[in-house]
């Protein structure tokens, strides 16, 4: 959408909600949206949320003050539980929910056969970050996209102009150091997947920097993956020009007072822009809006890669606002030069450097200034004594120079909660209201509800009468139907039409008007009407019958290959099927040669991330011609697609689907296969269980099972290299560290995960252990899948002959697949840990 076309009415401010009192505190505070999830199927399955029996009472309470409501159902729906999908979506169509928020493209197929026109809109873990992915959505008619918090200004405006579908962005709230979908690190480590609702939040954990083998000191800098919280407030303007049409604020999870702050401030934010005020948030605003929650505060990437500013590295929680630092240490207090307003009942905290230790803390009891008390806000500056409660902090254990936050302001708090905590309406709409009448006849007056664009029509029950002394006039009508306090209806214009001296008792107007108020309002909830497609229409199986098994020695294996070693290695075991996934492009031409030259097949893998402007990647891999493209993602996958559209004549690369298209359904694997893809890979959220449900539904001679890997755990726009190994901020400056050295993060156990760089210098870390599902080979070859996949990261050319010869024997029957992870010493599990696959 171009600039000069954006009006108000066009923006949109989403807000969430996860409960009852944040839904209400985003109403009452200006929010056009607001979004929720159910008691399941949604990204926040810790948050308390709603039940889906409310979802009428919730759109009613909405739909009363003009504001939409959308479902999220962001995350991956197994075999075994689409019956319970179709049936939530089907009370959302019947409650009137404005949109559903999906992840899930099997879903998406789903809904689209229960409805061609129920508003679906692409949630941010569908991992949109160029216009090709937006095209590859428009079959399914979705309305809206939500980008990657990856996107900066250039490419959300390069995405608007060529996409041409409305954009989502989310401008507030808590960064995931991941691209959202495609971080597997709560699902390798605990079992609690970010994919279904449960992340762990890994990347809020202090890591350990091993460079080459060894750790390198880093001070007191351990928290290499915990990005400070976004916060867009100061380039809404910016945003807005981009074409974005929907803000969005991170945090179901959040307190009702944390909606009420982070809602009025952008709602603000937008209004200035459209009356003409470029005035920027004030530092009182930006501060209230650090105390209700911050990491510190960052654009994220919206104004570009600043690998620098993207995290502090110190603390991964929340602090509040920053006050200072301990001067001086008193017998009751501390000495501290204020650089925020700060008051007796606030709470604070002294920082001593290593939030992993107890902190002290509590409630400021009193504040001095050269020995006089403070009764208000401090000042600019002031040196003060600050008096903590006598029993919250231990002034033995504060140390001169710890830093000082004020973690809570319970006069915010209740300032904020009496925006949503009274009885009045959160928010009233103007009325126009005409009235027509003569002597004998009824009085005729239209109600126009001016947002809405409904008008009613109420006449009077009793004729009007000549009258003898004081006549109605317009300022009596005015009085008595501007009675509107209490309902979410003000007055705002009359227009009266009385022929002669007329008059009604009072208690007939005051009739007229309670009569209209409830005829208006009841227009108000009415829920949009959607069409549905005939019963029975969605949801059949995808195929009949059931597949033919795979009999021992037909199956086949492929080899993921990162380096060239390897590449020879895996040709010389006997594989005919080579994946090269080098980490630079530069590097693919010599793969291609040395597996032509043995008669083999390649594969090409393009990176997990497609961007504005990455097409040249995509070119570059057509011109070396390989056998087939590991396409990570529906940008490059939209690509592809294209160019066997407009080359008909020409030769072209089969495509196979990797894992990180977040297969997890039949309807998933049937929208990928239509779509074009020749093969397809099962995401690695499923358990054996799930991927078994998945298999007996789908093509199973269409699919690939990536059996032994090094899980890729976090895949991120951040750079360790960058960030911790050069003085740069991007890939521009940094000096290219990741050329000459090789990056781990160790965790808590001292278990080193590897840190690898692709073309477009983003990092994936993968699992240190590798992981082998050979236990699971006979069960996936009885259901008909005959091509299997062994993934290789820094094995050496011995270890890929020993890997490929071990699953080529179990392929064959000659061992158990129990033989082949106990040989390898690997992770006993497929994707996800054992435990989620055995249960």
């Amino acid at each position: 959408m171009s600039q000069t076309a954006i009006t108000r009415q066009d923006v949109e401010l989403l807000a969430p909600a996860g409960d009852w009192d944040c839904m209400r505190s985003a109403v009452a505070n200006g929010a056009d949206a607001v979004f929720f999830g159910v008691e399941k199927f949604n990204a926040r399955a810790r948050a308390n949320n709603f039940r889906m029996d409310e979802l009428p009472e919730i759109m009613a309470f909405l739909h009363s003050y003009g504001v939409k409501g959308f479902l999220t159902f962001n995350i991956l729906v197994f075999e075994n539980e689409l019956e319970d999908a179709r049936e939530l979506i089907d009370a959302c169509i019947e409650a009137g929910v404005d949109a559903v928020i999906v992840q899930d493209l099997g879903l998406v197929k789903m809904i689209r056969e229960m409805s061609p026109d129920f508003p679906i809109h692409g949630s941010t873990q569908m991992t949109i970050t160029s216009p090709e992915a937006v095209e590859f959505t428009k079959p399914w008619n979705m309305e809206r996209v939500v980008l990657g918090r990856e996107n900066n200004l250039k490419q959300i405006k390069a995405i608007g102009d060529q996409a041409k579908l409305p954009m989502e962005v989310f401008v507030h709230g808590a960064l995931c150091v991941s691209y959202s979908g495609q971080c597997l690190t709560s699902e390798m480590w605990g079992g609690r997947s970010a994919n279904r609702g449960e992340c762990a939040q890994a990347c809020r954990l202090p890591y350990d920097l091993m460079v080459d083998g060894e750790q390198k000191p880093m001070g007191d800098v351990a928290y290499l993956l915990s990005p400070k919280d976004l916060a867009a407030i100061d380039i809404m303007p910016e945003l807005i020009e981009a074409g974005v049409t929907s803000f969005k604020i991170e945090g179901r999870m959040k307190s009702p007072e944390y909606v009420a702050n982070v809602v009025s401030k952008y709602r603000k934010a937008i209004d200035r822009y459209f009356e003409g005020d470029n005035t920027r948030p004030s530092k009182e605003e930006v501060r209230e809006l650090q105390q209700s929650f911050s990491r510190g505060f960052t654009h994220g990437f919206l104004e570009g890669t600043n690998n620098k500013q993207l995290l502090d590295g110190t603390f991964p929680k929340s602090r509040g606002v920053y006050l200072g630092r301990v001067e001086q240490i008193l017998r009751d207090g501390v000495v501290c030069k204020l650089e925020a307003p700060l008051k007796r009942g606030d709470g604070i905290v002294f920082d001593a450097g290593d939030p992993t230790k107890q902190e002290e803390g509590g409630r400021v009891y009193d504040l001095r200034r050269k020995g006089v008390k403070l009764e208000g806000e401090a000042g600019e500056t002031w040196i003060v004594d600050i008096v903590p409660g006598r029993n919250d902090v231990d002034l033995r254990r504060v140390h001169v120079g710890d830093k000082i936050w004020k973690t809570s302001d319970p006069a915010l708090d209740k300032r904020l909660r009496q925006t949503f905590e009274t009885d009045k309406p959160y928010r009233v709409f103007p009325v126009h209201v005409r009235a027509v009448g003569h002597a004998g006849g009824l009085l005729t007056t239209f109600w126009t509800d001016v947002q809405k664009g409904t008008t009613v029509r109420v006449d009077s029950e009793l004729e009007l009468e000549v009258a003898q002394k004081r006549p109605m006039d317009g300022a009596l009508l005015e009085e008595q139907f501007g009675r509107l306090g209490g309902t979410v209806f003000q007055l705002e214009r009359l227009d009266t039409e009385l022929h002669g001296d007329v008059i009604l008792p009072m208690r007939e107007l005051n009739s007229i008007r309670r009569r209209a108020v409830e005829l208006l309002a009841g227009e108000r909830p009415k829920p949009p009407v959607f069409t549905r497609a005939a019963a029975g229409s969605a949801g059949a199986p995808a195929k009949g019958g059931v597949p033919a098994p795979v009999a021992r020695g037909e199956a086949k294996l492929t080899a993921l290959c990162r380096s060239l070693p390897q590449v020879q290695a895996a040709l010389e075991a006997g594989v005919d099927m080579v994946y090269a996934d080098f980490e630079f492009i530069k590097q693919f031409p010599a793969a291609v040669e040395a597996v032509r030259a043995a008669g083999k097949q390649i594969a090409l893998a393009t990176p997990r991330i497609h961007m504005p402007g990455e097409n040249g990647y995509h070119n570059n891999i057509l011109r070396l011609q390989p056998d087939a493209v590991l396409v990570r993602n529906t940008g490059a996958l939209y690509f592809y697609l294209r160019h066997r559209m407009e080359n008909p004549s020409a030769s072209h690369p089969r495509l196979i689907g990797d894992f990180s298209l977040n297969i997890a359904n039949h309807k998933a694997v049937e929208l990928f296969l239509e779509a074009g893809c020749d093969l397809v890979t099962p995401s690695y959220d499923l358990n054996v269980q799930q991927m078994v449900d998945l298999l007996r539904q789908s093509r199973t001679s269409s699919m690939e099972i990536v059996i032994h890997q090094h899980l890729p755990m976090f895949h991120t726009e951040h750079c360790v290299y960058c960030t911790f190994l050069s003085e740069g901020t991007d890939y521009t400056n940094c000096g290219r560290p990741c050329e000459e050295h090789r990056a781990s993060l160790q965790d808590r156990i001292g278990m080193s995960h590897p840190v690898r760089v692709d073309e477009g210098c983003r990092n994936t870390v993968y699992n240190a252990i590798e992981q082998s599902g050979a236990e699971y080979l006979s069960n996936f070859m009885e259901l008909g899948v005959a091509t299997y996949r062994v993934e290789f990261l820094e094995e050496t050319p011995e270890q890929v002959h020993q890997v490929i010869d071990l699953y080529n024997r179990a392929l064959r029957g000659e061992i158990s697949g129990t033989q082949v992870w106990k040989s390898l010493k690997a992770t006993n599990q497929l994707g996800v840990t054992r435990g989620q696959l055995v249960k």
